[in-house]
């Protein structure tokens, strides 16, 4: 299925740049200057699984009919009109303006799906203005970089969502449900193709003794026990200071890559050496990436005689991986089949709870009993209220504190909040984003 995305917004948000990198070239040009775009500019855009054609506009501005400008909106209506879905970006650092108010109003009477892009998320200070976003009314806004790179998988995902495509490349089982995409992360040699061949039952990966066999990011349908997956298995990533070959830099970034555009990633440690300094920077990536944790502890038929090695296992994880604390921790092995099974509901769990969300009464009786029990410290003699959470987003679970002096709340309560909203709503694995917003005043004086 071909469907057509229009990148719509006021001038000076991004559209030029995130248009370049859907097209993979640099075919706009792009400027800090606003109205640099004049006419609609079309080309063939890609984004992981997707195929589209995408039309980057010119900046809606209000004008007469007969002006430049007046001429360029009947330009960008005229692409609206042609698109089955509109992303419309605004400058999540500087905010919600009136203009993306107007233009909100207008993607809304198009009745086209569209799909509310906060650009700039990179940015100091971007938080606030991409909660602004929600008072547009068109849905959870997706955060990304489109200079950088960043947030790229959120949107693949949320056009996955919109444009539902009947074939295989949108990870579509037989009976209309989306795989779950999983990415194999871990050292060389740590069994990643073995473990997935086995998945697979037969050998569709090339293995061996040797470290490094796998360059390309290799994806493979995988069902068990009803469990629909699509996995891919990646290059084993070395500390970065070990690589000096082009090749396997190219590798390692297409791991990273898959691991972006993942809902799940299994990170694979050798049962011999696990918990090595690599192992917790790949997990700690994963972390930051905002993807659910499954730890896998492979060759378990190496370790098979050492009694009470995954309760080891898993007190180890959640000492060294407080990020993700109650990880699954699955033992495994790829050359005789063992915890194939376990690791499957534990990749289906994950992404369970990576999806989840908590209605705004509970957490805010969790709120007011969690603050009771232990307030949060005074500063500077002042004390800090905590006044309403809820919860704008999943994917990963993400919250919203509004406070008063959101800045002067320790990080250490910080994390006191996070943890106890772990083990409060039973979110073992995966991480929690927590934001602090400071709730204004209407009566202080305004200058």
């Amino acid at each position: 299925m071909t469907f057509t995305v229009a990148i719509v917004g006021r001038p000076n948000v991004g559209k030029s740049t995130l248009f370049n990198r859907l097209v993979g070239k640099r075919l706009a040009l792009v400027d800090d200057r606003p109205g640099v775009t004049r006419d609609r500019r079309e080309g063939e855009g890609r984004l992981g699984h997707l195929s589209f054609r995408v039309i980057d506009t010119a900046g809606l501005e209000e004008a007469k009919v007969e002006s430049l400008e007046g001429r360029m909106r009947a330009q960008t209506e005229a692409a609206i009109d042609d698109a089955d879905v509109l992303l419309f970006l605004i400058d999540a650092k500087a905010g919600v303006t009136p203009s993306d108010q107007i233009f909100a109003h207008l993607a809304r009477r198009s009745g086209k799906h569209t799909i509310l892009v906060a650009n700039k998320a990179e940015a100091r200070g971007s938080e606030g203005g991409t909660l602004d976003a929600y008072a547009l009314g068109l849905g959870d806004p997706v955060e990304l970089s489109a200079e950088h790179g960043d947030g790229m998988g959120d949107l693949v995902r949320a056009l996955a969502e919109v444009v539902p495509d009947d074939g295989d490349e949108m990870d579509l089982d037989n009976e209309g449900g989306r795989r779950i995409r999983v990415a194999v992360l871990g050292r060389p040699n740590a069994g990643k193709s073995t473990l997935i061949n086995s998945l697979l039952g037969e050998d569709r990966l090339l293995t061996g003794p040797e470290a490094g066999i796998t360059r390309d990011s290799i994806a493979v349908d995988v069902e068990r026990h009803g469990v629909e997956l699509r996995v891919f298995d990646t290059a084993g990533m070395r500390k970065r200071a070990r690589i000096d070959d082009k090749l396997e830099k190219l590798s390692v970034a297409d791991g990273l890559r898959a691991a972006r555009f993942a809902e799940v990633v299994v990170v694979l440690m050798d049962a011999t050496h696990p918990f090595e300094e690599q192992d917790l920077r790949i997990a700690d990536l994963v972390e930051r990436e905002g993807r659910a944790v499954v730890l896998a502890i492979s060759k378990a038929d190496l370790v098979k005689d050492q009694p009470g090695f995954v309760t080891r296992m898993r007190e180890e994880a959640d000492h060294s991986l407080p990020q993700v604390k109650g990880a699954p921790v699955v033992l495994v092995s790829g050359l005789t089949g063992e915890g194939l099974d376990r690791l499957v509901r534990a990749i289906a769990q994950a992404h369970e709870v990576w999806n989840r969300r908590v209605a705004t009464n509970p957490l805010n009786r969790w709120l007011g009993e969690t603050t009771d029990q232990h307030p949060p410290p005074a500063v500077s003699g002042r004390r800090i209220k905590l006044r309403y959470i809820t919860q704008p987003k999943a994917r990963p679970p993400s919250f919203v504190l509004f406070c008063s002096r959101a800045d002067a709340v320790p990080e250490s309560y910080v994390r006191y909040l996070v943890n106890n909203l772990r083990t409060s709503f039973d979110l073992p694995g995966v991480p929690i984003r927590l934001t602090l917003r400071e709730k204004d005043n209407p009566y202080a004086e305004k200058e």
